[in-house]
């Protein structure tokens, strides 16, 4: 029971995560399929399109880290971010073609301000060397999974019974709830949060960045329509993050360099993770659709569902490794992070080789059992929680506490880099809107992931080789 004994906040901080990830990832469980059935685009649009979106949403984050830590306030921040996300997914619910990209607009720059305080608040609770961060930081990421698998498996039964926008409409009720929850229990929240949530606010400053966000939601809606342009200013963005971070590195003291390179280093490496992990959303949903028998232990379920995989497995294993951690770590017996990230990144290689040897045993239709994709979610979720899940655990070890709100964002930025090129990759399984042979489709869709499974192989032995230098560097802090 030692993995549950964390501070009262932990628990507010997973409550109100758990809600909003339940609207964020109903809404993505839907959005692919909708840009694609209700707005016709093509595959490959509807993926290239999403993949912006979802960059764009995850490039705004650092900003959202900035205002948290130095302008309103952590928890002031997370607070508008909610309310703002729960506009845009009640404007996408509206099922109005002509709001499809203004509520876009809208959900990136809430996400921006939400998603990297629930975290940063979370590093406040510890101290660098509490053997309970690990624990802490799985447990959060389980939350995440637990708001995510119940809605990714209401959103798709809801929408197809009542419609696309009841379905999102669903998504914008989940935010309320994270507010509201969070609103309750603020008080047992004082001592919790930065140096700006201490201090009285300006409403000057609550306006300001208001209207800021309003301006910045109608500018994502504009460059969203023109992907050119927001392949180019996203890449841009990450551009300037990485400057500014290498800047931080070079004028850090000894001790705090070496932290900061061994984060640079694996935040690298979990842009390889966040390109596979955009494949959910995007080739692996279609290839369920398209390829896989749509029933799990003979019960036929909407094909949509298959993606509640991801956090089902993870919700299951989460609390394992939550223990494991715990009791090796107690012994200082724990594996180190650069190891947790190698193994994440082999099991993410095998996920994707199962899809790929799942051909050899189709159907003479070209469908496959939906078994192999189950073994394959399986093996990514633990991966996930290797890498992702350790990823802001490792920010809450290796960073100094003035960079914290930014480094957290800057650790979201690797998927924002990630998802464009997640939906480059998706796009090698266009299938053209009239080809119906399912063996032709099973093929394609194979032969990529094929790709994706021996190029994350050949990285993971790089990782190996270089984490023996990663764990010198990391134990050398100390001294």
């Amino acid at each position: 029971m030692s993995i549950l004994k964390h501070p009262k906040p932990f628990y507010i901080i997973f409550f109100t995560e758990a809600w909003e990830r339940f609207g964020y990832y109903g809404m993505q469980s839907l959005l692919v399929i909708y840009l694609s059935h209700k707005m016709k685009m093509n595959d490959s649009q509807s993926f290239n399109t999403f993949s912006a979106f979802t960059a764009m949403i995850y490039a705004l984050v650092s900003v959202g880290g900035y205002i948290g830590d130095h302008i309103l306030g952590t928890k002031r921040t997370l607070i508008l971010g909610g309310i703002i996300l729960s506009i845009g997914y009640a404007i996408l619910s509206m099922n109005n073609s002509s709001l499809l990209y203004i509520s876009m607009g809208i959900i990136c720059v809430g996400n921006s301000l939400f998603k990297a305080n629930p975290s940063n608040l979370l590093a406040k609770c510890y101290s660098k060397n509490d053997h309970r961060i690990d624990g802490a930081f799985t447990l959060y990421y389980m939350s995440i999974n637990l708001g995510s698998l119940i809605s990714m498996i209401l959103a798709p039964i809801i929408a197809e019974k009542y419609g696309w926008n009841y379905g999102f409409l669903l998504c914008s009720v989940g935010l309320l709830i994270a507010i509201i929850n969070f609103l309750i229990f603020y008080k047992l929240m004082r001592n919790v949060g930065s140096l700006v949530d201490i201090n009285p606010i300006s409403y000057i400053k609550i306006i300001a960045i208001i209207l800021a966000s309003i301006l910045i939601a109608f500018f994502c809606s504009y460059i969203l329509k023109h992907l050119f342009i927001a392949h180019f200013l996203l890449f841009l963005a990450n551009i300037v993050i990485l400057i500014i971070f290498s800047l931080e590195i070079i004028r850090s003291n000894h001790q705090d360099k070496k932290k900061l390179l061994v984060s640079f280093i694996l935040m690298l490496e979990a842009v390889v993770f966040f390109v596979l992990y955009q494949q959910m959303p995007t080739s692996l949903n279609f290839f369920a659709i398209n390829n896989v028998e749509n029933k799990i232990f003979g019960i036929e379920i909407n094909p949509l569902i298959f993606q509640a995989l991801n956090p089902f497995w993870i919700f299951l294993v989460s609390p394992i490794l939550a223990w494991l951690y715990n009791f090796y770590g107690r012994k200082n017996q724990d594996f180190s992070i650069p190891i947790k990230f190698t193994i994440g990144m082999f099991l993410c290689s095998l996920s994707f080789l199962c899809l790929y040897i799942c051909k050899f045993f189709s159907s003479s239709q070209g469908i496959v059992n939906s078994y192999w994709i189950i073994i394959s979610y399986l093996f990514q979720s633990i991966g996930e929680l290797l890498v992702s899940g350790l990823g802001l655990a490792m920010i809450a070890k290796l960073v100094p506490e003035r960079l914290m709100g930014f480094s957290m964002g800057a650790w979201f930025m690797t998927t924002s880099i990630a998802s464009i090129f997640g939906g480059f990759v998706a796009s090698m399984t266009h299938i053209p809107k009239l080809l119906i042979n399912k063996v032709i489709t099973l093929k394609i869709y194979t032969h990529v992931f094929l790709e994706i499974g021996i190029s994350t192989l050949l990285i993971t032995i790089v990782m190996l080789f270089l984490s023996p230098v990663l764990n010198r560097m990391i134990n050398e802090k100390n001294k």
